[in-house]
């Protein structure tokens, strides 16, 4: 395995300013030389079972604060861009309304609704200790999957089996455990704000999980859960995100509320929105997701699922991201059951490092199931009062007989307040403003492309650097004079280790052939790959990516294509390698035609794409890692190379364009033949190069703006470049770097072989 890296602050600021390149070149038509034996494939971790959220997803606690600083950071930036809230939407005035007041004698409750985005309401219930003064506690109280959400009333016979069992002491908090949870809050002297999740009670506008329905599936005016959608990283899991986001907004700014002094607390589906709020936003001073946080099930709703979510950790490590706030679990019978030994030590290694051990506690109660009861809501009530620095004593925390509400007393809608409109067209709607946020957002951006630490790079190079999770970047050492380039990922710690496996030397009319798998331990991955180093190599690479894999650098009669022959001739060695879902990993050798899906036939709800790219990288993230890796080995001492080169013709610029995005002064010079292709054309989940969020910074422009300071020679887009790119060019004074192919196809490689070799 791959020694760990203690990361200076010097490269955790530079982390996400990842730039790439890569090489693609003409389809070949001859079998290349095999790395592996006949029938015998990488043993790459990548081509084992997907992930999905019934797996296992242990937590590695960092082994300095200062790896927890790069690493936290990161991994919020992901969480931010999986929930489509990077940039985060630009905030309109939330126009709450409080009404229809309710006095309970020790508290009173008000029906409230406010404005996430315009026209689109978050609806609960206020609960107010009476007898207070002074700034109070407030706690946000998301409810989770319970029939009805906050309208929730135990069936009888449900009540009765959880008072045989010791769940609930008492009638009427047994038969509404979700008020029951807002009144012994407010008696605590807490402000309690009890809100709707999208598409219960009084949150009808939009349905819980739909689904994808073919009307929504449209190349414009789309719906949630389409791949346009999810190509702009639109996703129901946001919406609540930014729900949460909205509602605390709203909260802190009460007159009666102390916002330093605010909790967060659900179980379920509510914790994971309890934990998901707290690790986006630090304004949260407690956290208590109950029976939610644990290594096994990740979470089964769409609502708890997104595209890169859970690509680089589970919920064990997205809730350290609270650390070193204080943080209280519960567990139960169910996939919360082995918490106490696998997640919690994890916790409280990561807790004590940064200098809090007492700050995080789970308290298991498997003798129960899945649950939200009263023995769990006493721990939370424990809990809170230490940490909110309530002062209270033991009779205070618990439970009494309360008064509950009845739903017509909930509801926030009435004749006085009428319901908002719902349906597919108010969906569509509001997907169109949210695109036209963004757009507006990344547009006042472009005014810094070209500026290394400018708007433009924050939001588009980070987009884009939290969807792929690696880049090779140059770093130097701030206490030696030594540089050198690393294979960044996003745990800063894998990926260093990359070296050259099975190799076989074979001597050629002037050049040496070598099959080779290019590997990384701490990864799992290998790259099948063939190295043609002139017997004068000048110490120069082109790494070679073709649609076909390494096949592409051949041609009908198994020679090199003239284009390398070129490079040859020159000094310049040549890298061929297959990419995932080329040649080797296939069992034909021919590129895979579809992406693999999980999909459990539950439903349309369940082929959300969320269940599968929200464990797994997309088979296009999976090529672009295969080039970062090409390009990692070949500053390795192994290969020792001085110039790094990437060549990408005959449409396998796509996958150059995004590898180039994510390296930092580690290529030299570009070939990029986009063939015209834009990420927002792609219209179905398995597409083999899909990729969420692809659409959104941008599409492939974008990509190609970032690295607006070193050389690039682009074809495929006609006879003008993107806007962007020659805008980045020119910001960044160097559009001498920058040269435009509009030239016939027979012509285009050897124009591009010709400007590669322009020093």
């Amino acid at each position: 395995m791959a020694k760990r890296m203690n990361v200076p602050q010097s490269l955790v600021r530079c982390s996400v300013l990842f730039l790439a390149l890569a090489l693609t070149a003409v389809p070949g038509r001859a079998q290349p030389p095999r790395v592996l034996p006949p029938g015998e494939k990488p043993d790459d971790v990548r081509l084992g079972d997907l992930k999905n959220l019934n797996g296992y997803f242990p937590f590695v606690p960092p082994k300095t604060a200062e790896i927890w600083q790069a690493r936290s950071g990161f991994l919020g930036l992901q969480l931010k861009v999986a929930c489509g809230l990077h940039p985060m939407p630009g905030k309109t005035p939330a126009n709450a309304v409080v009404h229809g007041l309710v006095d309970r004698g020790e508290y009173t409750v008000e029906r409230v609704y406010l404005q996430s985005f315009p026209g689109h309401f978050v609806t609960g219930s206020l609960y107010r200790p009476k007898g207070k003064s002074g700034k109070l506690p407030g706690v946000l109280c998301p409810h989770g999957h319970w029939a009805d959400g906050r309208f929730y009333e135990a069936p009888e016979a449900e009540f009765k089996k959880q008072l045989e069992a010791g769940a609930e002491k008492f009638d009427p908090s047994g038969r509404y455990p979700l008020q029951a949870r807002c009144v012994q809050l407010a008696r605590m002297g807490c402000i309690v704000f009890h809100y709707d999740m999208v598409g219960y009670a009084d949150s009808q506008q939009l349905a819980h999980r739909p689904g994808l329905r073919e009307a929504m599936n449209t190349a414009e005016n789309w719906g949630y859960f389409s791949p346009q959608a999810e190509l702009r990283l639109q996703n129901m899991m946001g919406l609540q995100t930014y729900n949460s986001i909205r509602a605390l907004d709203w909260f802190e700014t009460l007159p009666d509320v102390d916002p330093q002094r605010i909790a967060v607390t659900g179980a379920s589906g509510g914790g994971t929105q309890t934990f998901i709020l707290c690790a986006v936003d630090t304004r949260p001073a407690v956290a208590f997701p109950a029976v939610m946080v644990s290594t096994a099930m990740q979470g089964g709703c769409t609502c708890e699922n997104a595209c890169y979510l859970r690509v680089t950790e589970g919920n064990i490590g997205i809730a350290g991201l609270i650390a070193p706030r204080p943080l209280g679990m519960t567990a139960a019978d169910d996939w919360t059951v082995e918490i106490a030994t696998k997640g919690l030590p994890e916790l409280k290694a990561l807790y004590t490092l940064l200098g809090h051990p007492d700050l995080v506690e789970a308290t298991p109660l498997t003798q129960f199931p899945h649950n939200y009861n009263y023995p769990s809501r006493a721990v939370m009530y424990h809990w809170l009062n230490q940490h909110l620095k309530l002062g209270l004593s033991e009779d205070q925390l618990t439970e009494r007989d309360f008064d509950p509400l009845t739903r017509e007393q909930l509801t926030v809608w009435d004749d006085a307040h009428p319901q908002p409109e719902g349906g597919d067209d108010y969906e569509r709607s509001l997907l169109k403003w949210v695109t036209s946020d963004w757009e507006k957002q990344i547009g006042s951006a472009v005014d810094t492309v070209g500026q290394g630490g400018g708007l433009f790079q924050q939001i588009v190079g980070g987009g884009v650097a939290a969807m792929f999770g690696r880049g090779v970047v140059r770093w130097k050492n701030p206490d030696s004079e030594a540089e050198k380039p690393i294979y960044l990922c996003a745990d800063f710690q894998s990926g260093n280790d990359v070296t050259a496996l099975a190799q076989k030397d074979t001597n050629r009319d002037g050049y040496v052939e070598s099959t080779l798998l290019i590997a990384s331990e701490s990864l799992s991955e290998q790259v099948p790959a063939v190295l043609l180093r002139p017997d004068r190599w000048n110490r120069q690479v082109a790494i070679w990516v073709s649609p076909q894999g390494k096949a592409g650098a051949y041609d009908a009669e198994g020679k090199p294509v003239a284009s390398i022959r070129k490079l040859l001739d020159a000094g310049v060695a040549v890298l061929a390698i297959d990419l995932f879902g080329q040649g080797e990993f296939t069992d034909d050798g021919n590129p895979i035609a579809s992406a693999r899906i999980n999909e459990s036939g539950r439903g349309e709800w369940a082929k959300y794409a969320g269940y599968t790219f929200g464990y797994n990288y997309p088979v296009f993230t999976k090529r672009v890692h295969d080039i970062l890796t090409a390009v990692a080995w070949c500053h390795t001492d192994a290969m020792a190379a001085e110039r790094v080169h990437l060549v990408g013709l005959a449409g396998a610029g796509r996958w150059v364009a995004a590898a180039r995005a994510l390296c930092y002064r580690t290529v030299d010079r570009a070939v990029v033949d986009t063939g015209g292709f834009r990420f927002a054309s792609i219209d179905r989940f398995d597409h083999p190069d899909f990729l969420p969020g692809g659409a959104k910074y941008l599409d492939l422009p974008g990509m190609l703006a970032l690295n607006a300071r070193d050389p690039l020679w682009l074809a495929g887009e006609g006879e003008q470049a993107p806007a962007i790119v020659s805008a980045a060019y020119e910001a960044a004074k160097s559009p001498e770097n920058f040269t435009v192919f509009d030239g016939t196809q027979e012509d285009k490689a050897t124009a591009a072989i010709d400007w590669l070799l322009q020093q």
